[in-house]
């Protein structure tokens, strides 16, 4: 709207023209309240400065986290009293340091969940919902199919697929202690929210006796592994804060794949399907070792939204001589 003179006024005005009232005031008005919209967008140059993506976005999600309101609602919030302010600034600054916002808050999203994360374990990206998605499509065609998620960290994938297929036995397998603790909180988190219980594992993904008691039976394997080659330059939020032993797979990258690809065709199922995510590099090397594995059969490369090659699957060979269920795969020199 333009501020001047209303064309239904005639003539000049006074001072004894105008009354003063006196109105409530939005609390957000008040001397000791910063609306929310002015501190997010101090704090989304802040963080566009510090060479954080999505500055706008991030900055947002902190002031919502603080304010304890959905992010869509912080327009309606009644802003930051001195206290949140405080609290505001401090997290901005240490995103602004490359901390992790899921670190910072505590929680990431993934699919339909809420997961706690923190140091300790791998933070779930969007791109393995993608995995996760296919999983879940694959035990959806099954009768109370036998699911197993290997390298679980937080356990985003397992429980992903045990709250959307309700059916499916879910075995979630992970070795580091710190990732073990994170996923059984979540594991918890869910069962009290209603959904069916998976079974945690503690045990090394590269081991040839990995899950003996499943050998033949698994009808859906996923994994996401550590598969960053090591020589390759990650941002500040995953050099600084993600474990190393869940991001870096070796000089090429394929150090647990390789293992993993072994393992997983002893325990599944005739017809039983494998997912692996794998670094974007990686679009023909996953598939080449499935191919010349010679017990898979549909090898098929998927890529996520900005066509960077992002997982593989196979499904086993419901014909030709049964895996051997022996040592699949050994380390170091015979």
């Amino acid at each position: 709207m333009c501020v001047g003179t209303h064309p239904f006024v005639p003539g000049p005005t006074t001072l004894h023209d105008y009354v003063v009232t006196s109105l409530p005031r939005h609390p957000s008005e008040g001397a000791e309240r910063e609306r929310a919209t002015s501190a997010v967008a101090r704090a989304a140059r802040t963080l566009a400065a510090a060479g954080v993506e999505s500055a706008r976005a991030e900055a947002e999600l902190l002031a919502a986290y603080v304010l304890d309101v959905p992010r869509g609602r912080l327009a309606l919030a009644d802003g930051f009293d001195a206290g949140q302010r405080d609290r505001f600034a401090a997290l901005v600054a240490r995103r602004a340091d490359r901390e992790p916002l899921q670190h910072l808050t505590g929680r990431a999203g993934f699919r339909h969940l809420e997961l706690a994360v923190g140091p300790g374990v791998f933070v779930p990206r969007p791109e393995t919902e993608l995995l996760a998605g296919w999983g879940v499509d694959q035990a959806r065609r099954r009768s109370a199919p036998l699911v197993v998620d290997l390298c679980s960290g937080s356990g985003a994938i397992a429980l992903a697929v045990a709250q959307e297929v309700p059916g499916a036995r879910v075995v979630a397998v992970e070795r580091s202690p710190a990732a073990l603790a994170w996923l059984r909180r979540n594991a918890a988190a869910r069962v009290a929210a209603g959904d069916r219980p998976i079974e945690v594992v503690a045990a090394d993904v590269t081991d040839p006796q990995l899950l003996a008691g499943l050998v033949d039976r698994v009808d859906v394997l996923l994994c996401n592994p550590p598969y960053v080659p090591r020589a390759v330059a990650v941002p500040p939020e995953v050099a600084g804060h993600d474990p190393d032993e869940a991001v870096f797979g070796g000089a090429d990258g394929l150090d647990v794949i390789r293992p993993v690809l072994a393992r997983a065709v002893v325990l599944l199922r005739p017809g039983g399907v494998l997912g692996v995510e794998h670094d974007d590099t990686h679009g023909a090397a996953v598939p080449a070792l499935l191919a010349a594995d010679g017990r898979y059969t549909e090898v098929e490369e998927h890529r996520d939204l900005a066509g960077r090659a992002r997982f593989a699957t196979a499904s086993r060979r419901a014909d030709g001589p049964r895996p051997d269920t022996g040592l699949a795969w050994q380390t170091g020199s015979s």
